[in-house]
This record gives structure tokens, sequence and C-alpha cells, in this order.
């Protein structure tokens, strides 16, 4: 990665998640009724935003690459695919904790969570079936992109079609200053994170490519030394 901007985002990256902590766990007040666990949310909220952004850049380019063919789009889509279940660990784990003190259960069966794992368990699939379905896995990995990309915009408004317990987006513009700050510094430091991980795996991905290309080159010019040359 020799790009400086890469750095000066990593510079900007490990300010933020120095300086988060500090607002979430110093400065921003314990929720009154539910305590010190609330604080989970300065960390839910970001993934979950993380989560649901790469999806919609996986679906994205999965559609160029199937509509298109650029093999570019191709890989953005897989390593965003990647990031969204990465992303997607972290959203199922902390919201369930959160959860438990908020309705009692780790999990009950609301819009919110069920469109969630629904999202989640569709780009499991679409990394499974570029792994796993042959010649056609690159492509058909893509549709299920695209594919969990459409759900990306039920997730977000399920709170308001369905009867749910989980609280509506809205949440975010109505919490205390002190409460805001701690939010949008996390939420700003976990997307710069996001930005770098994307970079670099398909800076990864690409170069895999590259090599790959290269050997059925020097296997098809039959370039390999052997003992006798």
């Amino acid at each position: 990665m020799r790009n400086p901007i890469y750095y000066i985002l990593a510079a900007l990256a490990a300010v933020g998640l120095l300086v988060a902590p500090y607002l979430i766990f110093h400065q921003a007040p314990i929720e009154p009724n539910m305590g010190f666990i609330q604080k989970i949310f300065y960390y839910h909220v970001p993934f979950a935003w993380a989560m649901l952004l790469s999806a919609i850049i996986a679906g994205i380019a999965g559609g160029v690459f199937v509509f298109a063919g650029r093999e570019s789009a191709e890989r953005l889509s897989a390593v965003a695919a990647e990031l969204t279940v990465l992303f997607g660990v972290t959203v199922m784990t902390s919201g369930p904790l959160w959860g438990k003190k908020a309705w009692g259960h780790y999990w009950v069966w609301d819009a919110r969570l069920t469109t969630l794992l629904l999202l989640f368990l569709t780009f499991i699939g679409a990394m499974l079936a570029r792994r796993y379905a042959g010649p056609m896995g690159k492509r058909i990995a893509a549709g299920v992109s695209l594919f969990g990309a459409a759900n990306v915009p039920l997730v977000y408004i399920s709170v308001k079609l369905w009867k749910t317990n989980h609280p509506d987006s809205s949440v975010v513009m109505t919490l205390s200053p002190s409460m805001r700050a701690a939010l949008w510094t996390s939420l700003a430091a976990i997307t710069v994170v996001y930005v770098l991980v994307l970079w670099a795996r398909v800076r990864v991905e690409h170069l895999s490519t590259q090599i790959d290309d290269l050997a059925i080159e020097i296997a098809e010019r039959d370039l390999v030394p052997t003992e006798e040359s």
C-alpha cells in the first residue's frame, strides 16, 4: 500500500479509536433505565452501519459484474461480501447482549432482527457460492450479493413497517449532545477502519489474481525450468 492517503486514513482511524472509548466511557452519561450495558449502543450502531454499507457496495459491484462483466467489480463485490459477514458477526453478537438487558432475551423474532439475519445468511451464501459453485461461482455470488443489497432498505424500514421491539433509527437524532459526540466519533472511526480493510483486501485480491494469471501463463508457455535446463 504505497498510496499516502491510505496512511493518512489509518492515522485518523487510530486517533478516532483512541478518542471514541474516552467519550463513550468517561463523557457519555450512563442511561438511567438500562445502565452501563447501554454503552454497547456506541459500537452496535456503527457496526450495523458498516454492515449495511458493505452489503450495498457488494450488491452494486455484483450488478456491475453481472451486467458488464468487469472483473474488478467482481473482486470488489467478493471482498465487500466478506466484510458484510465480518461486521455482521459483530452486529449479531453485540445486539443480543444489549437485547438481554432490554427485552430479557438474547434473541426475539423481531422484524429488524429477522431481516438482518436474512441479510447475514444471504452474504454467507454469496461467499460459499463463489468458492464452491464451480465455473459459474463468481456470477452466482455476484447475483446473490445483488439480491442481498436489495434487502438493505427492508432492514432499515422494518421497524416502521411492522410492530417491533427494536428502537427506531430516528432515536439517534434525539440523543443528548454528550451521547451524540460519542456515537458520531465511534461511527466515523469504524467507518474509516472499514474503508481501510476494504481497500487492503481489494488490493490483496487483485495481486492474487495477477499471481494466478502469471502461473497460468507460465504453464501454457512451458516456462517452468527443468533439471536438464
